[in-house]
């Protein structure tokens, strides 16, 4: 659960990347996001206006044991709201919104109404209900609970709420029709930017029509139309562009059109064929029919819905009492009012436990090994750790004042706005356990002369310039080798690099690298680049499942050749990256002993000692 702020590194750099002593960001034991599906809400409109909700099993009052310590669902609620009741009140309010004025108009909607929406959906791709919300959760990150109550809820209460919007009229019909089987024009289409080219090539082809195709192989911008010659889908009437469409219905076979100015481009029309209307069976007509019409309606619902769920939100007075910390203070219990009618809090966090339930708790489990272990140990962390370590992460990231002191409120606000959570979450979910986890390892953490000096040999030292070759086969390095040996030049290595290394940097940059130091973390790979003379080529170096090889170049010349000019610099980044290393195994072993009851998640773990414990029972 350790995350640490490290810039993206490329292969190379992970393959011979130095011992480099930087101070990395605070340690985070959550994950925000992704949804929980294990209280699935059933979305029904309450005889008194409430938003839609309910369940479809009891409340779980204990969500988690963390050795034999609970954690209660309402203390779950408080953490999950903390974290998402803004976005998520946004939710609640619009399903209040819409359940109320269903409520006014008398409308119900039913779970079997419900289920059988979402059945009808899943059928429409083909697959089982089951497959269907499965493939929501994986794709789309949306789950059973939320799709019922955020998704097929309200659209089906829009769409009724909509329902003396949505009759299809003759002419709509007519014109879908029209569209669907009626006459077509076969064109072909130079579609370019600049007028003046488009008269001059409008001009060449009226005046010779069979070198269109050409043209517009060679001079039109749209990629997929040019790719053809300029041939595009038969033009239909009623497709929205009617412009277009009077122009090229208007052509005779073979004719070329005038420039037409759409959408920023001058587009060229020729006239192929005129292609008459689809017969259709009469036997079919009805279903087909049937189809249309509901397709219009689903047209028109995309509009209508919306303009009735505008014209809602248009007459609603809504306070956010949620949003206002002097509001939410004076009223704990409420986190708006819609229309005058109050919106309680134990139902935001409900809405919140829905959405992001699981993967809030996975940080309360955590949060609560590491208050039991402080608790051990006698520990605690206070506000001046806590103040400290935002100090030390400003500092290490360079939000500095003038006088070279940390800034504080600049590394808060940057570090906030980028992680889109607020101060208070921030130093919950971050800085609070990277203090923590520090206090439980300090001790263990011991800065050695050795450490110094291989710390400073990394940064400070010389390194070894080299092109490099990174190969994935044993064979082919063979091969790529032997060829590298009979011609010793740089040049031919560089083209060695481009043609066989499977390496970005070393096949873009011709076998040029970073060069290699000590402590890198490759120790055959130093030993190998430090062994060699310039010029002189290396034998395959086998590092996992890659092998390189290396021609060295030369060696840098060291700015910094006195260890004390730095030490203080050194022992500080080194005693950073020692204490973090040591955190991340502390809390390995705290998660892996630890006995832990997700009952949200549905997981149980007896811990190592435990199960330790259990395989030495004899058995009778």
């Amino acid at each position: 659960m350790t995350e640490y702020r490290n810039a993206h590194r490329t292969t190379w750099a992970i393959i011979a990347g130095g011992f480099v002593l930087v101070a990395v960001g605070v340690i985070t034991i959550r994950n925000l996001g992704g949804e929980n599906d294990a209280l699935a809400q059933q979305p029904q409109v309450a005889a008194k206006g409430v938003a839609p909700q309910g369940n479809s099993a009891p409340q779980i009052k204990t969500v988690a044991v963390v050795n034999r310590e609970p954690i209660t669902r309402d203390e779950l609620g408080r953490e999950a709201a903390r974290r998402f009741g803004e976005e998520v009140l946004e939710s609640v309010i619009n399903k209040h919104l819409i359940a109320e004025e269903c409520r006014k108009r008398g409308i119900q909607i039913t779970q079997t109404e419900i289920d059988a929406e979402i059945e009808a959906s899943a059928k429409k791709f083909g697959l089982s209900v089951d497959r269907w919300l499965g493939l929501l959760k994986d794709e789309r990150n949306v789950s059973p609970a939320q799709y019922r109550s955020d998704i097929v809820w309200p659209t089906m209460a829009l769409r009724r709420l909509a329902a003396d919007r949505l009759e299809v009229t003759q002419e709509e019909f007519s014109k879908a029709w029209q569209t669907e089987f009626g006459p077509k024009v076969k064109c072909r289409m130079i579609s370019v930017s600049d007028r003046a080219l488009a008269e001059e090539l409008r001009a060449k082809a009226a005046a010779d029509p069979d070198i269109f195709a050409d043209m517009a192989k060679d001079f039109s911008e749209d990629p997929n139309s040019a790719a053809a010659r300029g041939l595009i889908p038969p033009i239909r009437m009623n497709m929205g562009t009617p412009e277009v469409e009077s122009l090229v219905f208007a052509l005779k076979d073979g004719e070329v059109s005038q420039v037409l100015f759409i959408a920023g481009q001058y587009l060229i029309f020729k006239c192929e064929s005129h292609l008459p209307p689809t017969e259709v069976d009469p036997v079919k007509q009805p279903e087909i029919q049937n189809r249309m019409v509901e397709a219009i309606r689903e047209q028109k619902l995309r509009s209508s819905a919306g303009d009735v769920y505008e014209e809602l939100q248009e007459k609603a007075q809504v306070e956010k009492i949620w949003s206002d910390p002097a509001k939410r203070q004076q009223n704990p219990n409420i986190v708006a009012t819609l229309n005058g009618q109050q919106i309680m809090l134990d139902e935001l966090q409900e809405e919140c436990i829905t959405r992001h339930g699981i993967d809030v708790l996975e940080g309360e489990i955590n949060r609560r090994l590491l208050q039991q272990a402080l608790k051990s140990q006698n520990l605690d962390v206070t506000e001046q750790d806590l103040n400290d370590e935002i100090s030390r992460a400003a500092d290490s990231y360079g939000f500095l004042k003038e006088d070279g002191s940390p800034d504080y409120e600049a590394w808060l606000e940057e570090v906030t706005k980028e992680q889109s959570v607020t101060v208070e979450v921030y130093v919950r979910d971050a800085v609070w356990p990277t203090v923590a986890l520090k206090k439980l390892v300090s001790d263990k953490v011991k800065v050695t002369e050795e450490d110094v000096q291989k710390g400073f040999e990394a940064n400070y030292g010389e390194r070894v310039q080299v092109l490099a070759i990174v190969l994935d086969n044993q064979r082919r390095a063979q091969e790529v080798w032997d060829m590298a040996r009979k011609n010793p030049s740089e040049q031919f290595f560089g083209e060695l690099a481009r043609q066989y290394s499977i390496e970005p940097v070393s096949k873009n940059n011709d076998g040029q690298v970073p060069p290699i130091r000590r402590n890198g973390g490759q120790p055959k790979l130093e030993e190998e680049a430090f062994r060699l003379q310039p010029g002189e080529l290396s034998s395959i170096v086998n590092i996992g499942r890659q092998s390189l090889i290396l021609k060295a170049m030369g060696r840098t010349k060291p700015t910094i050749t006195d260890v004390n000019d730095v030490r203080d610099e050194l022992v500080k980044d080194i005693h950073e990256k020692k204490i973090r290393l040591e955190m991340a195994k502390q809390f390995d072993t705290l998660k892996e002993e630890a006995q832990i009851d997700n009952f949200l998640a549905n997981t149980t773990q007896m811990g190592k000692k435990l199960e330790a414990a259990a395989r030495q029972q004899p058995t009778r």
